[in-house]
């Protein structure tokens, strides 16, 4: 049980392990190509949905519907480039994992023993219990790729630190 514990462990970080990334870096923005579409969120939660047009050291530009808009880098929270989206790519391959990994956690859970003082199924056998744990791992596995944000940010601003001096 210890080490189902802790492949669920080792699994929950490696989740977490892309919201680690430092997108801070405004130069990033260079790299898109102008037509792209992308998302801008606002330091004021205003959202623009258009195309990218052109970043400058100073503002961002692109076309939202029929109109040019300019931001200024200091009001730019986040931008996230659009696309295709990969929730069903990356819903296959948690599935996956995760039916590997619960139709093992099942199968090392299953070991029948004499002891009455563990829970054990081992009236019906060891197949349909590894097959429920594969189940139940597949359809939490595929809910977490499923989850993941799919649209990948190029940039985030730093968040602003309080100015503590009196």
């Amino acid at each position: 049980m210890r080490n189902a514990a802790l492949v669920c462990l080792l699994i929950l970080i490696s989740c977490s392990l892309p919201a680690q990334d430092k997108n801070s870096d405004w130069k990033a923005l260079y790299d898109l190509r102008s037509g792209e579409k992308i998302v801008l969120i606002e330091t004021g939660m205003k959202k623009h949905v258009g195309t990218f047009s052109t970043v400058t050291e100073e503002a961002l530009q692109m076309r939202e519907g029929s109109n040019d808009v300019g931001i200024r880098k200091e009001n730019v929270a986040r931008v996230t480039l659009l696309g295709k989206s990969h929730r069903l790519r990356n819903a296959l391959i948690f599935g996956t994992a995760g039916a590997g990994a619960g139709a093992g956690i099942a199968a090392a859970a299953s070991r029948c023993s004499n002891s009455n003082t563990s829970f054990n199924l081992c009236g019906i056998g060891r197949g349909p219990e590894v097959a429920v744990g594969a189940v139940v791992g597949l359809a939490g596995g595929a809910s977490i790729g499923a989850a993941i944000p799919s649209h990948p940010t190029i940039y985030r601003a730093e968040p602003a630190k309080p100015n503590l001096s009196h």
